[in-house]
């Protein structure tokens, strides 16, 4: 039988016309924005593939529920809609909103860690780590080491490596560990998810020893679809009834509803224990705002609700992995350097196998993402050294094993033609990536340099190199 093309399991109602620059037009702008895409204007973008948090499109339903929104200051009727979505779906006893997931990363840092502990985790991600360090802890890895090999198609690449954790708690001691922090589709490893049976035996573990296991539940939804497609034993559950099952063998989380929510701002921190989210309740009234409001509108709470029973619908989420996995496909075939598996919510380019000719002092991530600017007007973002950061004893910068461009999918924002056009930008670049000159930092902030730091290029004024007068324009603009 010949397989069937899908299509988006939605139509589109309105539309938001996108500018096209001239090649002269994208290099003044790079340049004005020191080689960090992270400081392009919007209005200068064509296809903005720079992250997928809070870019999303909204449904009729959410824009509909932005009429209900009730914005008393406390006891919002939004906030306990937003609650009952988070208890049907999640499962966790106690939901605490904030403007978005790095303040509940915030809070669960500040209530619990104290200086001189340590906290597990299946990979960094930038701005959890930040907030365990700030708080006085040492971030241990414990990810497979699977995730460390961008050719390594394992299904489950997020996976704990057990033996890590027992390892850590013989070194560290049990009372030393403030939590596992368990991050489902792990984003630095390419987006990887892990499996069910992991998170069970991470659960047991965990609980055997007496130390608490946090998810980042930030795209748990895109994980659960995983498990369901490469998990024999879930293949007939549905995605809530995973997702559900999934944060059983948790005593909380943290989430960006920025992602799989659908919505543009808002997150939410939960917890099972009662004495811990009576104190979560009481600081986030410091940081956020009141307990049923969190630094939101009422407005916002209510798109989210809706957002998180949408986000469950297999048709959405198997459209939208689909259309990552779509791009992901035509960069393999081409034989451009990716991440594999694909995914769930971007194809991460692999730039220092893209650009072997790059030393890894010389940033091959960051220069990639502004050559693909410069040459298509599609900005994508550096995963690799720079957002590593540098070593707090040493001052020398963190080079991990992967040095990654995340190109990253909105949901239900492109097209299918919007794919085509990027991956024949990157499959061209990737003809001609020995004209990719490498950067040097010109500013460096003191936290999370990725966001704000400036470059300038080891050679010249032009991080990719073009004969005089060329104007790689994609024909149709």
């Amino acid at each position: 039988m010949v397989r069937r093309s899908w299509a988006e399991p939605f139509k589109i109602k309105m539309v938001e016309p996108l500018r096209m620059t001239s090649l002269g037009e994208r290099e003044a702008a790079i340049l004005d924005a020191g080689f960090n895409t992270f400081l392009l204007k919007s209005e200068d973008v064509y296809i903005d593939l720079l992250t997928d948090s809070g870019t999303s499109a909204m449904s009729d339903r959410q824009w509909a529920g932005l009429m209900l929104g009730d914005e008393a200051y406390a006891g919002s009727v939004n906030f306990y809609h937003l609650e009952e979505a988070v208890h049907e779906f999640y499962g966790f006893k106690h939901v605490i909103p904030t403007h978005q997931g790095r303040g509940a990363e915030h809070i669960l840092s500040r209530m619990c860690i104290k200086p001189g502990d340590v906290v597990l985790g299946n990979m960094y991600f930038t701005t959890t780590k930040a907030h365990q360090e700030l708080a006085g802890a040492r971030f241990i890895d414990v990810i497979c080491d699977q995730a460390h090999d961008s050719a390594d198609r394992s299904p489950f690449k997020g996976n704990v490596d057990l033996a890590k954790v027992e390892a850590a708690i013989e070194q560290f001691g049990a009372g030393r560990i403030a939590y596992l922090c368990l991050q489902c589709n792990v984003n630095m490893a390419g987006g990887q998810p892990v499996s069910m049976e992991n998170v069970r035996k991470t659960s047991l573990l965990c609980r055997k020893h007496g130390i608490r296991l946090f998810l980042d539940a930030t795209r748990a939804v895109e994980n659960a679809y995983f498990i369901k497609v490469r998990e024999p034993a879930y293949a007939n559950r549905s995605i809530a009834q995973i997702l559900r099952e999934l944060c059983s063998y948790a005593d909380g989380c943290t989430c960006s509803a920025k992602k799989d929510a659908l919505v543009n701002i808002g997150g939410f921190l939960c917890v099972n224990d009662d004495d811990l989210a009576d104190e979560a309740r009481n600081m986030v009234v410091l940081f956020e705002g009141l307990h049923t409001y969190g630094g939101l509108a009422g407005r916002d709470m209510e798109a989210m609700a809706i957002g998180i029973r949408e986000s469950v619908e297999f048709d959405h989420i198997r459209a939208r992995i689909g259309q990552v996995e779509y791009l992901g496909r035509m960069l393999d075939s081409a034989g451009v350097p990716i991440i594999r598996p694909v995914g769930g919510h971007a194809v991460f380019i692999d730039a220092a196998a893209f650009l072997p000719h790059i030393p890894r002092d010389q940033f091959p991530a960051q220069a990639l993402a502004a050559a693909l600017y410069v040459d298509s007007g599609v900005r994508a973002m550096e995963r690799g050294a720079v957002s590593a950061g540098r070593n707090a004893d040493t001052g020398e910068h963190l080079f991990p094993k992967l040095e990654l461009v995340r190109l990253t999918i909105p949901r239900r924002v492109y097209t299918q033609a919007h794919m085509d056009v990027t991956a024949e930008s990157v499959i061209e670049l990737h003809a001609r990536a020995r004209d990719i000159i490498g950067l040097r930092f010109v500013y460096e902030p003191k936290f999370l340099r990725f966001f704000q730091a400036k470059f300038q290029p080891m050679v010249g004024e032009r991080v990719l190199r073009l004969a005089p007068g060329a104007d790689r324009t994609p024909a149709h603009a």
